[in-house]
């Protein structure tokens, strides 16, 4: 996957043939590992992609090439987005989420790896990184770096129609939100400068509606409840954690942008690296891919992995 462009240069349904689908807890879960297309010593050092809601492992594309140069990749579309399944049911949960990334970490045999989350994936990240601290965690981490999510309930500015999803009329909302209105709603979250295309958009909205995943949305967004339930254990895992973290994060992100790095250093969680983007909004690794490569590539140089 050669990318000049530093932006997505395959198609969704190229992407699909990079990948392949993994039976994880009883669920077909789409998977890509670098692995597959390159060669590695047994020394190479892994990096593991947790992407964010509503979208999926695509969008890891632009910076992916840059990662595999000197690491094995693995990314996969969690359940419920992308091209993994989606059951139509109330049972998403952020717990159940971190049980599928530890099943993909034992079927893939990995020992040690770094974990580069965004959004949705940071709190999946938060959950694993406490088991790793309580020691229960599936394999050995060496280091985490969070792009925007809502690291904190307090801090995540949550758009209207999130809310909406969130209430009795949920459900009823997804009859309703067609391609223009996500659009809007999707668009609003980037930076003035560096919104995706029209083609981005019929991409982004394609994996979304893959497998009819557009009528889930509603079950899906109920891990803003999880945020606030287990506030106390995800905090302190940042707190407390044994490992370096980082933060990269556009400052201009409505949703958890500067106000939610301000926060983070606050509550004194651990900070090994931070990198803010002040132009740049909610999708960094889309819309500044080489600044967030240079500035991961730095943290983990900088900590000797």
């Amino acid at each position: 996957m050669e990318s000049t462009t530093g932006k997505f240069c395959l198609k969704p349904e190229l992407w699909r043939t990079q990948g392949e689908y993994r039976l994880l807890l009883g669920h077909q879960i789409f998977c890509v590992d670098s692995a597959h297309s390159q060669q590695f010593s047994p020394k190479t050092p892994t990096i593991l992609l947790l992407h964010g809601f509503p979208t999926s492992s695509w969008d890891w594309q632009p910076i992916w090439d840059g990662l595999a140069k000197d690491y094995r990749v693995i990314a996969l579309d969690m359940l419920g987005f992308g091209f993994s399944d989606k059951p139509n049911n109330r049972n998403y949960s952020i717990h159940g989420q971190a049980d599928i990334v530890e099943a993909l970490v034992a079927d893939t045999g990995l020992e040690s790896f770094h974990v580069l989350a965004h959004d949705y994936g940071d709190t999946v990240a938060q959950e694993l990184l406490a088991r790793q601290i309580d020691g229960s965690g599936g394999g050995q981490w060496l280091s985490c770096c969070f792009l925007n999510g809502g690291l904190f309930p307090e801090t995540h500015r949550a758009l209207l129609t999130q809310r909406l999803l969130l209430s009795p009329i949920g459900s009823l909302l997804n009859n309703f939100t067609g391609y223009s209105k996500f659009c809007r709603n999707f668009s609003s979250v980037f930076g003035e400068d560096s919104k995706p295309t029209e083609l981005e958009l019929q991409y982004f909205w394609q994996l979304i509606n893959f497998n009819n995943g557009k009528h889930i949305f509603h079950n899906l967004i109920t891990y803003m409840r999880d945020r606030i339930q287990h506030r106390a254990r995800w905090v302190s895992a940042l707190q407390t954690s044994n490992i370096p973290l980082a933060l990269i994060n556009g400052s201009v992100d409505p949703v958890s942008g500067n106000h939610m790095v301000a926060r983070y250093k606050q509550l004194n969680c651990r900070l090994d690296y931070c990198a803010e983007l002040p132009t740049i909004g909610h999708y960094p690794q889309v819309e500044a891919p080489d600044e967030v490569l240079t500035h991961y590539q730095t943290f983990l140089r900088g900590d000797n992995h």
